[in-house]
């Protein structure tokens, strides 16, 4: 009679196997598993929600500064030097402008602004106070403004010194009680009846520039007539892209300050730092939401870490009998160790559908294009993973050196 050598031992379980047995453990007790695996498909689904909500915070941003303008310099006096006292004035004036347009390149539009103002009535004896801006036609392209009713005026207008004015929105709802009940209407600044030809408005009303509520543009041409000296207050330029604004911004201080006194002060900016910042908050903002994420997944491992343990003392008996019959350390730990990664595989796979299903259906249904990261989706799965293998290590190293004599004997 053939007889088996007591040394002789089963093949060591091919990995496809393991990963099959820890699927049927896995079927078996699939509510425990279940509610173990929620924790990882919560944190998944938050950590992909989190970059998404990031990116749509940084692109909201992004663009409500490209929208005022991030192609935009503006040069303002600021007076003379600190410490000296009682210097004569010296304003930019429009041959500045002129000298920026002659030595910048670069540069597709320009206006200047001289800020004047009055008192118009608007019927019944009432007046109201009124900022009134003198730009150039390009004044529209610069600041990027938005015309609701009518048209800004051309360049024709400028040129014939036509008695032509824009007032605000607000202020041609305020009066003539819609922004296209006001294109028509005179206004009287000084005695000069002024025609209303349109409304405007800033694409951003953020309160720190020079248009208020109450702000009516006429010509710049025009606004001559009201001053005695040609100085202007501010002065826009537009670059013919956004790459080239530092670069000019430095070049057109340069062209200003040399073309009046060492000791007159001159502000010149642009957008780039407001970019700089918003893009700072808005990746601080993802960092700190994305900690909380981790938190959530870190909780699911502990979950599953607990979770096994459990398992590993409902099967001791299964431990025993499976060393008793030719098992190693190594696949016992395996083996746990699959079943762990298999939970948070499972609750990372469906934590990346719900994450990203969520901004495609607002894509799909609404006109808000949220930015959606891939990114995100392979880093969610890789950390699902490695929280899988880090809390389910614990686990498989005890069951693998359970005695499997004591594991026999356990009831």
């Amino acid at each position: 009679m053939n007889t088996i050598p007591l040394n002789r031992r089963r093949p060591n379980l091919a990995l496809g196997e393991i990963f099959s047995f820890a699927y049927e453990t896995f079927i078996s007790n699939k509510v425990r598993f279940a509610l173990t695996a929620l924790g990882m498909v919560i944190g998944t689904a938050s950590l992909i929600l989190v970059v998404t909500i990031g990116m749509t915070g940084r692109q909201y941003a992004l663009n409500q500064i490209q929208a005022i303008g991030t192609n935009e310099i503006w040069a303002e006096y600021q007076g003379g030097a600190q410490h000296i006292s009682g210097s004569t004035p010296d304003p930019l004036t429009i041959e500045d402008l002129a000298a920026v347009q002659q030595e910048v390149p670069g540069i597709v539009a320009s206006s200047p602004v001289a800020r004047l103002s009055d008192r118009i009535p608007i019927g019944n004896g009432k007046e109201k106070d009124v900022t009134i801006l003198g730009v150039s036609h390009e004044y529209l392209r610069v600041r990027n403004l938005i015309i609701p009713s009518g048209r800004f005026f051309d360049q024709v207008d400028s040129q014939a010194h036509n008695k032509v004015a824009l007032i605000t929105e607000k202020m041609a709802i305020q009066i003539y009680g819609s922004a296209a009940g006001a294109v028509g209407h005179v206004i009287k600044l000084t005695g000069l009846p002024f025609t209303v030809i349109g409304t405007f408005k800033e694409h951003i009303e953020t309160g720190q520039t020079e248009i208020e509520d109450n702000t009516m543009l006429i010509p710049y041409s025009v606004s001559r007539y009201f001053t005695e000296t040609p100085s202007i207050g501010l002065v826009y330029f537009s670059m013919a892209d956004s790459s080239m604004v530092i670069a000019a911004t430095a070049q057109i201080k340069r062209v200003i300050q040399s073309r009046h006194r060492a000791e007159s002060v001159y502000t010149v900016d642009n957008l780039t730092s407001w970019l700089a910042m918003m893009d700072r908050i808005a990746t601080a903002l993802t960092m700190v939401l994305l900690g909380v994420a981790l938190v959530v997944l870190l909780v699911s491992g502990i979950g599953i870490m607990n979770i096994m343990l459990a398992t590993v003392s409902a099967r001791i008996r299964e431990i025993g009998i499976r060393k008793a019959m030719g098992a190693t350390n190594r696949e016992i730990r395996f083996q746990f160790l699959s079943e762990a990664i298999l939970i948070s595989l499972i609750g990372g796979v469906l934590g990346v559908i719900i994450g990203l299903a969520i901004p495609f259906s607002v894509r799909f249904f609404t006109a808000y294009r949220v930015p959606i990261s891939g990114l995100s989706a392979i880093i969610a799965i890789v950390v699902s993973s490695l929280v899988g293998i880090l809390f389910g290590t614990l686990p498989a190293i005890r069951a693998s050196q359970l005695d499997p004599v004591e594991s026999l004997r356990y009831e």
